[in-house]
């Protein structure tokens, strides 16, 4: 026995040690057990003295299984002893890696006890994986994403994982996947319009609605999205060639004309504006060499526009009645086969004119301030190198592109892991193509019959970079698309896992609905006070281990795990492309080749040094395995074992 109790305050449990603690290994961290016949009470050692023994109670044992909780307390005549091994595999997990779970890593505390987890309780909630620079985020979200095909004994092959890489990091760690499973495809889209290492992502710009284009064109007021319905219904209809089609075509221009035409501006600039409408937009039944027919003559209707030295119009009646020949008093229906649903940019950008000429943007400056700078950011997109990214090649609706992207090109399987390397385009781009993608994917999940019948996980890198705290989505749209997942995500089978080094510059709404959370070093006090307040179960203890975690150990904790977790994670094989400059390198060796006196090219000799530095440290094995922990392992690294048995 460890001691006796001498002081149950709230949570902690003060006990009188009766052990010579000196010849004792390190007892803060591991879990005591306070046994009172069948009462078992399961605390963690939180303090220790010479004399005295802090512990923080975690939950109870009964019947052969851990209910985490504090509302058990234990009484005073409990004996005190370490946890045995039986014991503690109801709060970490069995040793053996059974279907339907995956290994993350290996206890700091029990040394070579692996750490399993529950492939339904941790994937089937959001989850955040935080940490600063060089804490090792990176190789930690490889691993675990690593061993969810690996480890298990069935891997899941029907697994939807959208991972957008802000750094182009991973195709290293995933890249060879299918070469370890056949039945495993990896797929990497690139925003690279220079090298093609790999095929270009391209979204159809058809398939974007108006809450997509209004975070394309960085819309900034809810009365802007009017344009953009009006562009999104005429566009099908401005790029069709039917009888239907180019009556509607004459009936938006004609009404555009009429507005001008009647706004009682002087006949000069009236003149000017009709010939501009009619330059850009025309059919070829109204255009400015329609012919306007009259008893004796015929004239053209840009003949008929002449404004005489009086600075008057003479033929202003003849050519309004002319135009509201072309005006049709009801809307008629055109067919669903005459729409063109396969259209470019710059068929967008057309309709959008139309649009905006059919908003009166001619005649109104109030329209045209608030109406123009759209049209603008749409004529810089269509004409920009951001166009790529919009200009796929064929016709296709939103399910069928989904399956494009989740069908690996070279084997035409099916791909678990999806790779988008945004790492090319600027941070709004790359917000806006995020958030597109996620919102398409949300729409197919929350279709889907029967609800919940496929899975899609969404894995954010740099998250702080799209998710975040003061987006203007809210007030433009009504809602936040990344915040629109956790909120109701779960019930559609769409999670959303956060990755990121500044967990203070996320979403609160995002973040709070996580389930699941693995810190790594953190060391912001911004950031820890923002993780202590914002997520579930942070005690100050965590808060102070996260400060002084070494790269790739962690403390995970939510639904997936019973108690907080201090482990390591192993390391990834193969690696992610995240390894810091290696500045010995960098700074001080000799350029490969230099040129002689002579003009020759000459190979410089590589230091003899670096040189057997840098063969050392290829040779090393990518990782070291943990060796399992035996039953009496618990007993050889803590002597007191014999003491409390």
């Amino acid at each position: 026995m460890l001691g006796n109790i001498m002081e149950i305050i709230d949570n902690n449990v003060i006990i009188k040690l009766t052990i010579d603690i000196t010849n004792q290994p390190n007892l803060v961290s591991l879990h005591v057990v306070f046994e009172d016949g069948d009462n078992r009470v399961v605390g963690e050692v939180a303090q220790v003295t010479q004399t005295k023994m802090v512990a923080n109670i975690l939950g109870e044992i009964k019947n052969g299984s851990f209910t985490p909780g504090s509302a058990i307390k234990p009484s005073f005549k409990s004996k005190v002893r370490l946890i045995k091994i039986d014991e503690l595999a109801t709060i970490l997990g069995d040793q053996e890696t059974k279907f339907g779970q995956t290994n993350f890593g290996t206890s700091n505390i029990y040394p070579g006890y692996k750490i399993n987890v529950n492939i339904n309780d941790f994937f089937s909630n959001h989850f955040a994986i935080l940490g600063n620079s060089g804490a090792g985020k990176s190789c930690s979200v490889a691993s675990i994403l690593q061993k969810l095909y690996t480890s298990s004994p069935t891997p899941p092959i029907n697994s939807n994982l959208f991972f957008f890489d802000a750094y182009g990091e991973y195709t290293n760690a995933f890249g060879k996947i299918h070469q370890q499973n056949p039945n495993l495809n990896y797929q990497v889209f690139t925003t690279n319009l220079e090298f093609g290492e790999a095929e270009l992502l391209r979204i159809p710009i058809w398939l974007l609605d108006v809450d997509d284009l209004a975070l394309l064109l960085d819309v900034t007021t809810p009365t802007q999205l009017p344009i953009l319905e009006k562009t999104l219904k005429l566009v099908p209809i401005l790029t069709g060639s039917s009888e239907a089609v180019v009556r509607r075509k004459n009936d938006i221009i004609a009404r555009a004309l009429q507005d001008i035409l009647l706004s009682g501006n002087d006949s000069t600039k009236i003149r000017d504006q009709v010939i501009g409408v009619l330059t850009k937009f025309n059919t070829s039944s109204l255009s400015l060499n329609s012919q306007i027919a009259q008893p004796g003559y015929v004239r053209t209707l840009k003949q008929c526009l002449f404004v005489d030295k009086s600075g008057k119009m003479q033929e202003m009646e003849l050519v309004v009645e002319f135009i509201r020949g072309y005006i049709m008093d009801e809307e008629e229906e055109i067919p669903e086969s005459d729409l063109n649903k396969f259209y470019n940019l710059n068929d967008l950008e057309l309709a959008m004119e139309f649009a905006l000429i059919s908003e009166g943007i001619l005649k109104s400056d109030k329209v045209f301030d608030y109406a123009n700078v759209v049209s603008v950011r749409l004529h810089t997109l269509a004409s920009g190198e951001n166009k790529e990214y919009f200009n796929f090649p064929h016709y296709v609706t939103r399910d069928e592109y989904i399956d494009y992207l989740t069908t690996n090109k070279e084997t035409g399987g099916k791909c678990q892991l999806i790779n988008f390397n945004i790492n090319y385009i600027d941070d709004r781009m790359a917000k806006v193509i995020t958030k597109i993608i996620s919102r398409m994917l949300f729409l197919k999940a929350s279709t889907l019959k029967p609800r919940g019948s496929r899975a899609f996980h969404i894995i954010i890198e740099e998250a702080h970079r799209y998710v975040l705290k003061n987006d203007t989505d809210k007030s433009l749209l009504g809602y936040n698309i990344f915040e629109r997942i956790t909120k109701e995500g779960r019930k559609y089978g769409m999670f959303l896992a956060l990755i990121t080094q500044r967990p203070s510059e996320l979403s609160d709404t995002c973040i709070s609905q996580c389930a699941n959370f693995v810190i790594l070093r953190t060391l912001h006090p911004l950031d820890l006070g923002y993780i202590k307040d914002m997520v579930p179960n942070v005690s100050s203890e965590i808060v102070l281990q996260l400060k002084n975690l070494k790269p790739g150990n962690c403390i995970a904790f939510g639904n997936a795990f019973k108690v907080p977790i201090s482990m390591y994670i192993d390391l990834p094989d193969p690696r992610p492309l995240s390894n810091n400059v290696d500045l010995e390198t960098v700074w001080y060796k000799e350029p490969a080749k230099n040129i002689a006196a002579n003009g020759a090219v000459k190979e410089n000799v590589v230091n003899p040094a670096t040189a057997a530095a840098n063969t050392t440290v290829s040779a090393a094995p990518a990782v070291a395995s943990a060796a399992p922990m035996s039953s009496n392992m618990l007993t050889q690294m803590a002597p007191v074992q014999q003491v409390a048995s």
